[in-house]
């Protein structure tokens, strides 16, 4: 299915997925996985712990916040998909980033990390069918498809690349 395929666009995902141009979800999904990261890996390590303002996160937190939403996001699409209607919360990303540790990890490690939960995503919207995909379910107080979460998760994707390339890549 593809991005305009979705019924209802929630506010606040819109963000993300209006990013992202009218394609398949699987190709959305792996055009902006990443390889996306891999091919600024250079970029990535000489930025270091460089932040463009003060109380901003690192590349590597970044990165971290990457893999932590992709996990969430995966985990909502799941019940979801699943016809779970349990209202799920939204969770505190700067808390998990202050949590994460990410500076004291390996840039490689996570970019390997990112790139296998991608691959993993990418396969668990695969086993999903249409009807899967269209069924909803309130997380973070917004009703949202299986196939929107799908579409924020590549769009989030290329928006924290976005930034990085922007704000981060010229330090």
């Amino acid at each position: 299915m593809k991005r305009s395929d979705i019924k209802i666009m929630p506010v606040y995902f819109d963000r993300y997925i209006n990013l992202i141009e009218d394609i398949e979800l699987k190709e959305a999904l792996e055009k902006s996985g990443a390889k996306i990261l891999e091919e600024n890996k250079r970029e990535l390590i000489e930025t270091g712990d460089k932040v463009y303002a003060e109380g901003k996160w690192t590349v590597k937190e970044i990165i971290q916040h990457l893999i932590d939403s992709e996990r969430v996001f995966s985990y909502r699409a799941l019940r979801f998909a699943r016809n779970d209607k349990t209202e799920l919360p939204g969770y505190d990303e700067n808390v998990f980033a202050m949590e994460s540790k990410a500076g004291e990890r390996d840039i490689y490690d996570m970019l390997s990390e990112y790139d296998l939960l991608r691959k993993s995503t990418v396969c668990l919207f695969d086993s999903l069918d249409e009807t899967m995909l269209c069924r909803t379910g309130v997380c973070f107080d917004k009703e949202i498809s299986v196939l929107a979460l799908g579409f924020t998760m590549a769009g989030h994707t290329l928006h924290h690349t976005n930034v990085i390339r922007e704000k981060y890549f010229s330090l």
